[in-house]
């Protein structure tokens, strides 16, 4: 099956699990595509104990596509630049300081809580696994996908000041837990060989801060040439290479490219800037473009994340230790919260019940799978796999359509 071939039956199935949504369940498009794609997967699961021509043409479909290499090396970059492109710059730097907490102190936090309680726990299901890989799955849940928060938030109507927290949150700390885990990672296959503590932060310094000035000075870069000239075609192909030159760049300095992206797009997004650099027109249609471009790969994402049940390797012990993951993965991240916000709660006025919402409302999505894939064999991939898979799946379907609620009943006024 050729590359065009698979582009095009998965473009061909994401119209298809739209209409359905958009015409049955009328959920959010997020929610609904990965509830759609893995009714239509279970359904042909069912069918091949009559015929499994279609179970094969599906697996074969599934076992082309590198999930992996596809989110974190083409997609990811372009959906974090248009969601930090479409990000209120103004209250986002407002609330600097526990959005920076949160998305360092606050994933390290959970990564090693995670990883603990999962270290301890597994023995009980007859399951052994070393301590660095267990902190390596606390690496690659820990942190909130900003592709399953922004999509989703936009319906659950929450405060304005504690939604730019949960989105700022999630749009830097995906780029901080992917350097947490590549460094896990590292120790993870040194076979023994000697790590330098010094090493391990010089490297997280580097792809961390690196990522970030990258980001801030293509984007600055981007933003005199769009103030330079006034046609919003070309100046929308140059934000397109702007992203393309920033993940190329980073990748070959190893520098962090999502943390480079979101700078980029928090760049261009500031409305001081867009104001100086763009003209209206220029504004409306680079703001529609990135939103469809956003729109499509988000829904491209959701379908890949439903068809990769074909690819799991099922083992009771490794569903029940999903299932005892839920628990651990929620109460470590209410707890890798409470000090960030127990500091800052009086100086900026957080809401009411900020811990608990950010806590259900921090969804797991796409980067989580894909890091876990990314695992080796030896390092309990299929074990970590499963249940990175359960964890997603249960924050998507039962947290993503529960938020709403929550919201309504433990903040009535909210919206504010």
């Amino acid at each position: 099956m050729d590359t065009y071939t698979i582009i095009g039956v998965l473009i061909i199935f994401t119209a298809l699990s739209g209409y359905v949504n958009a015409r049955f369940f009328k959920l959010p498009n997020t929610i609904g595509l990965m509830l759609v794609t893995l009714l239509y997967t279970l359904v042909v699961i069912l069918l091949s104990y009559f015929d499994d021509s279609l179970l094969n043409a599906e697996i074969e479909l599934v076992s082309k596509i590198d999930f992996s290499k596809v989110l974190m090396d083409y997609m990811l970059s372009f959906i974090l630049f248009a969601g930090a492109l479409h990000t209120d710059f103004q209250q986002l730097k407002s609330q600097a300081w526990p959005i920076f907490f949160f998305a360092t102190f606050g994933v390290l936090t959970s990564t090693f809580l995670i990883g603990s309680a999962t270290y301890f726990l597994l023995p009980y299901l007859g399951i052994s696994a070393k301590y660095t890989y267990c902190l390596l799955f606390g690496a690659l849940i820990s942190p909130t996908d900003p592709i399953s928060v922004l999509g989703i938030l936009k319906k659950a109507n929450v405060p304005k000041k504690l939604e730019i927290k949960i989105v700022g949150e999630s749009l830097f700390n995906d780029g901080v837990g992917v350097v947490i885990f590549l460094t896990l990672f590292s120790i993870a296959s040194s076979a023994g060989n000697p790590i330098n503590p010094v090493d391990i932060l010089e490297l997280f310094g580097i792809e961390v801060i690196g990522g970030l000035v990258l980001g801030f000075v293509s984007g600055w870069i981007a933003v005199l040439m769009l103030k330079s000239i006034d046609d919003f075609s070309t100046e929308i192909i140059i934000t397109i290479a702007l992203v393309m030159f920033g993940t190329i760049t980073a990748e070959k300095l190893h520098l962090s490219a999502p943390l480079a992206m979101v700078a980029a797009g928090l760049m261009l997004g500031n409305d001081k800037t867009r104001n100086k650099a763009m003209s209206d027109e220029t504004q409306f249609n680079l703001d529609k473009f990135w939103e469809l471009v956003d729109i499509i790969l988000n829904s491209l994402l959701f379908v890949l994340i439903g068809m990769e049940i074909l690819v799991l390797t099922y083992n009771i012990n490794y569903i029940l230790a999903g299932v005892i993951a839920l628990p651990i993965v929620l109460l470590s991240r209410y707890l890798s919260l409470f000090l960030p916000v127990e500091i800052f709660k009086r100086k900026l006025d957080f809401v009411p019940y900020t811990k608990t919402i950010m806590t259900w409302g921090g969804l797991r999505g796409g980067i989580s799978i894909a890091l876990a894939l990314s695992l080796q064999d030896y390092m309990e991939r299929d074990l970590f796999l499963i249940m990175t898979y359960i964890v997603v799946c249960f924050s998507i379907l039962v947290q993503g359509l529960t938020i709403q609620k929550l919201v309504k009943r433990l903040l009535p006024t909210s919206g504010e």
